[in-house]
Parts: C-alpha cells; sequence; structure tokens
C-alpha cells in the first residue's frame, strides 16, 4: 500500500503515524508539507493529529485553507482513500470533505485518555478488518472533538451508513451527539476519526486494537 502523510505546522503526531504505515505496510509513506500543490500516486492519504496553527480561530480552520488541500480534495474526488485523524478530522470538516463539525469538548477540558469504541460500519476499506457492533479500545488526545451536525445532516449520515464508529459503553469524552466519533463521506472512501489508531498496534502501546484500520487497507490494496 502506497500512502503519503500530510504535515501542517503544529502537528505533534506525523510521526507515530508515519511509524504506524511503516511498520504495517512495510513501506515508508510519502511526506508531504502543506504548501505543496501535488500528492503522489498513493492508495491512502492521512492527515494526522495535532494542533495545526495553535487551532486559532477553530480547530483546522486555517491549515483547511492551505494549497495542498485542493490536491487532496481531487485525489478524494478521484476515489482515492483519506483518512483524518484528530486534528486531521476537524481540518476535513473545515475542508467541506466531510459533513459536520467539531467543537470545544462539553466538559470545556482536554480530554487524554483511553475509551471504547463501537463499530458501527465494517463494509467499507477503512473497517472491514473488524466486525460489525466490535468494540475496540483506542486512545483519545483532544480538547474540540465534540461532533456536531444540524437534524437533517445527522439524518442523512446514519441513514447513509456514514457513522464509522462510536463511543462505546458511556467512554464518550467530549459530548458528541449520537456518541459519533468517526465519519466517513457519501461514498465512503474519506474516514474523519477522532480518536487515534495509529497510538494501539502491537504490544508495545499495550494492546492492536487499531491495527486493523490499517491492515483492512493494506489487503484492500495488495
Amino acid at each position: 500500500m502506497k500512502s503519503a502523510v500530510v504535515v501542517f505546522p503544529g502537528l505533534n503526531r506525523d510521526r507515530d503515524m508515519i511509524a504506524a504505515l511503516t511498520k504495517i505496510s512495510g513501506t515508508p509513506p510519502a511526506v508531504v508539507w502543506h504548501q505543496e500543490t501535488e500528492i503522489p500516486d498513493v492508495d491512502l492519504i492521512v492527515i494526522p493529529g495535532g494542533f495545526s496553527y495553535g487551532d486559532y480561530l477553530r480547530a483546522g480552520a486555517i491549515a483547511a485553507r492551505s494549497p495542498i488541500m485542493d490536491a487532496i480534495r481531487d485525489k478524494a474526488a478521484k476515489g482515492v482513500k483519506v483518512l483524518g485523524v484528530c486534528n486531521g478530522f476537524q481540518i476535513l470538516t473545515e475542508a467541506g470533505l466531510l459533513p459536520g463539525v467539531l467543537m470545544r469538548n462539553a466538559s470545556l477540558k482536554f480530554v487524554c485518555r483511553e475509551v471504547k469504541l463501537t463499530v458501527a460500519n465494517n463494509g467499507t476499506p477503512f473497517t472491514r478488518g473488524y466486525n460489525d457492533g466490535q468494540v475496540i479500545r483506542c486512545p483519545v488526545a483532544h480538547h474540540d472533538g465534540n461532533y456536531f451536525a444540524d437534524a437533517e445532516t445527522l439524518a442523512r449520515i446514519e441513514g447513509n451508513g456514514q457513522v464509522a464508529f462510536r463511543y462505546a459503553e458511556g467512554t464518550n469524552p467530549n459530548g458528541s451527539i449520537n456518541d459519533i466519533a468517526g465519519v466517513f463521506n457519501e461514498q465512503k472512501n474519506v474516514l474523519g476519526l477522532m480518536p487515534h489508531p495509529e497510538n494501539l498496534i502491537e504490544a508495545a502501546h499495550g494492546g492492536s486494537d487499531g491495527r486493523a484500520l490499517f491492515s483492512g487497507l493494506l489487503e484492500q490494496a495488495a
């Protein structure tokens, strides 16, 4: 699987994502700076987590207007898979590639802990490595992870199977509506996810529940 990791000023999980993709696929991803205007020929584009531009204005708002985003939109329109994790999720919503918005956590506090996720739709390239309804562990670390969509948008994404993961068993860390932890676009080749699967892929991390997201993509690309 050929992949690319897009880097913005202020991100702090790019090295984690590069390490995870390298370990699982055996091939280091291309690293693309946000001021570039082209993405190489890859199977997967990843926008990792952190605090691009210090979360000024709104989390992800400035990064969503970087030159590289036009190239990402073009690739996504052609069916290339795009994954945004944490700040990457925020950037994708701000760029209009995913529905809804991510607001300040309901507690108004930064949250950094492990949560449980329920797999809401395993019929996609991103989630094919899990069973439908499977509960997995995954760490979160965010201040603006409170997912919200208006009633019409919410009904549409729920009806279209665009909810990828939900916080399970009372572990919702941010107040997200319908316990939503991750959503797809309509074509389901773009996924935004607040938790960090790249930080739970091997025994050294304390578990490997996040690994199937990447290995499923790898198997499909093979």
